[in-house]
This record gives structure tokens, sequence and C-alpha cells, in this order.
């Protein structure tokens, strides 16, 4: 099944509201077997839904339309989608019982806008809605399906689930696509292309799809199978061997987080951590304790931004500052076991580093970063090279950070 999404809504085109709708129903589609091929965002006006409805993909077997069908006079999608397909409104009566039924059941009023959400078109299938007051439209014509939705996300999230997903499985006979996902930091798209190139021809020599989903700091590696649930095991043993080939950079799957994993290797080893931070100046703490839970193990930061701090809270020595400067292996050291014995917990990070844009020296340029990590029985320290973005540098130092932490708490 090849499919369209179209979202109607000026909010949404302003960006006044996020087309998390587009997304979901791209997500969901894919996941029963079918193909989305365009997603598309209009204004409320009846000759932009009329134009789309005609430039249709000739592949498309099914368009899904979200949005515009309200109580208010700026709803305007039945309306047009009646025109379209030359019929009329009528009540509709069980719609109608409905409406009355919420209300009742909210001892509220029913206004006359409401009851005119039950006037639908003669010529369409009525797709239940057991969340809200706007059904959804199933129009069938010419070989092609028209799905409208309310906008309304758990609204449209519930009639898809319950009515248009059982509909589009049994007129298509869709077989299930099975994604599952690999998540890695540290190593650049095609970097992680030419190491893991043999294990990639053997996921795609076994019928898989792979797919590499880039952002920054981080790179998705996604195998598909288009038999189902049924290779799962398949593909877990592919990210077996995976994680033997990448282990540094390999840090989860699925919906995993990095601090959430973070947090179980904590939890699991009975550690306490705290930071020490220069150029992240707080994002690092930010992220760990992001993680529901982190109270277990998290205990504090301090946030040195001046050489004066680092020297009074973190205990780094002057002539550290003066021989080294603040951005070198030594002071991310001092800094470390300084935090670590002033916090008193069993693992500190510090990170010290030039965010940019100025401030960089040819010795010292913008984007050099010294993480350290400071365990029991020994302190570690890393430099690192990132960009010339401020913001970027900031996130890039925090997750290089948490996903060194990773490894080395995976294998002590």
């Amino acid at each position: 099944m090849i499919a369209e999404v179209l979202s109607i809504g000026d909010e949404l085109l302003i960006g006044q509201t996020i087309n998390t709708n587009a997304s979901w129903i791209g997500q969901e589609l894919s996941k029963i077997g079918a193909r989305v091929i365009r997603v598309s965002t209009i204004s409320d006006d009846k000759n932009e839904i009329f134009r789309a409805l005609l430039n249709l993909h000739s592949d498309t077997n099914c368009l899904i339309i979200t949005g515009g069908l309200g109580p208010t006079k700026d709803d305007i999608t039945k309306h047009t989608l009646c025109e379209f397909f030359e019929t009329e409104l009528e009540i509709h009566q069980p719609t109608l019982e409905k409406i009355q039924a919420y209300f009742a059941a909210r001892n509220r009023p029913m206004l006359e806008s409401n009851n005119l959400q039950a006037a639908l078109p003669k010529d369409c299938t009525i797709l239940v809605n057991n969340y809200g007051t706007a059904s959804g439209m199933w129009f069938d014509k010419n070989g092609k399906i028209i799905i409208s939705l309310p906008g309304v996300p758990y609204e449209m999230k519930g009639i898809m689930t319950e009515e248009v997903f059982p509909r589009l499985k049994a007129k298509f006979n869709l077989k299930a696509i099975f994604h599952k996902t690999a998540h890695t930091q540290g190593i650049g798209e095609s970097f992680l292309a030419e190491k893991i190139k043999d294990w990639e021809d053997n996921v795609r020599n076994e019928g898989f799809g792979l797919a590499y989903l880039p952002s920054p700091g981080l790179v998705k590696l996604r195998i598909t199978s288009y038999n189902g649930q049924s290779d799962e095991f398949k593909i877990d043993a592919f990210f077996k061997g995976l994680k033997e080939l990448i282990p540094e950079n390999l840090w989860g799957y699925e919906n995993e987080t990095l601090p959430e994993v973070v947090g179980k290797l904590l939890t699991k080893k009975c550690f306490t951590i705290g930071t020490v931070e220069s150029c992240t100046g707080g994002l690092l703490a930010n992220t760990i304790v992001s993680n529901a839970g982190a109270s277990h193990y998290f205990t504090g930061s301090l946030v040195t931004y001046s050489n004066d701090q680092k020297h009074r809270l973190a205990n780094v020595s002057i002539d550290s500052i003066l021989n080294y400067g603040a951005v070198s292996e030594e002071v991310a050291i001092e800094m470390a076991n300084g935090a670590k014995e002033k916090l008193g917990v069993d693992v500190c990070i510090s990170t010290t580093g030039i965010a940019g844009p100025n401030g960089g020296t040819e010795e010292k340029p913008v984007g050099l970063v010294w993480i350290a990590l400071a365990f029991k029985n020994k302190t570690i320290a890393r430099k690192f090279q990132f960009g010339d973005n401020r913001e970027r540098n900031m996130q890039m130092t925090t997750l290089s950070a948490l996903n060194w932490l990773r490894f080395e708490l995976e294998i002590i």
C-alpha cells in the first residue's frame, strides 16, 4: 500500500503547533507494511485542499488527512470533501446520539455548532470517534482511499487504531514491517559505514533493510524485516555482533536514552556520581537528572566556569592552570579528582573546553575539550576536538562524556 499524509492547519504552517500527527501516522503505517511517499501541510483553504486531492501521486492508494473537522467556522474540511466527491451532508443519527451522550456525561450544554458535527457526507463510511465529537470519514473512489480525521492527536490516534488500521489491513492484505534500532555515539556516519561494511553486507544478504539515521553526535542504525516480528531473533543476533564490533560506540536500542542506560549501570553497580563542569555549564548534570530515578545515584554538581572557582571548589592547583591552561589534561584530571572528594561520590566527570565561537588559539582551537573520569582506583582523561558551533560543542561534550562513562562502567 502506497500512502500520503496531508495535514491541514494554519497553526502548523506558522510553527505555532508542532505537527506530531504526521510523524506518528508515518511510523504506524510503516509498522503495518504501508509505504508513505509524501507528507504535506496546507492551510485551511478550500482551494488548497482541492489542489492536494487532485495532485495525489498516481501510485498512491490511500490519503490520510488530519485537521479541519471541529465545530468552528474555519473547519472546512468536510464541506470541501463533500464538494469534491459531489455529495452532501446529512445528519448521521448514531453520531448525533454519541455527541449528545458525550456532553450529557460531562454535564455540559450542547450548542448548535456541536449538533452540526453530526452532519456528515452521505457517500462515505463514518469512522467512530470514541474520544471526542468529530467523526472520521472514509471515502473509496476511483481506486483510492481518502480518510479524513480530526487533528486533535489523541482523537486521531484513537480512530486510527480502532477503525483505520483494521480496515486498511483487511483491504490491502498488509504484512507487518518490523523495525529495530541501535544507537551509536562518537563515530561519524561515513566512518561507521566503513568500519561495519562486512556486517552491513551480511545484514542485507539476509534480506533485511538497513538505514543510517544520523543526528548531531549520534547515528542510529535501523534494521527492517519485511516478514514481521518473526525475524526479531535474527535481528537481535545481528545487533549482538555489532556490539562486538563497536563496543565503545553502541550504547543502546529502541527508545532507550543515554542517561537512562548510564543510570541503569550506576544503579547496578551501586555507584554514586557527580559532575564538575566548565564548558558545559551544568548541561551534563541536567542531562543526567533528566532520567527518572536519578536521585538514587546523582549527588550534585560543581559548575566551575572561572579559574578561581576551579581552584576554590575543585581544588585545582593554580600552578596547573598557569602551566598547562584551564583546557588541559592536567586540569581536567585535577577537577575530576577534586570534585570527587568534595562531593563524596564514587564517580566524577569533569569537562573543560573552548565552546566558542571565540577564545580559541592556534594551539587550542575552538571545539577543543578535555573530559576526565575519576573512579575509586583510577582517573583517566580524553581529548576531543569538536566544531565551531557553541551549542553543538556543549551537546557533543555531554554525549561524549556519558557514552565514555557508559563504556567504562560496562567493562569495570
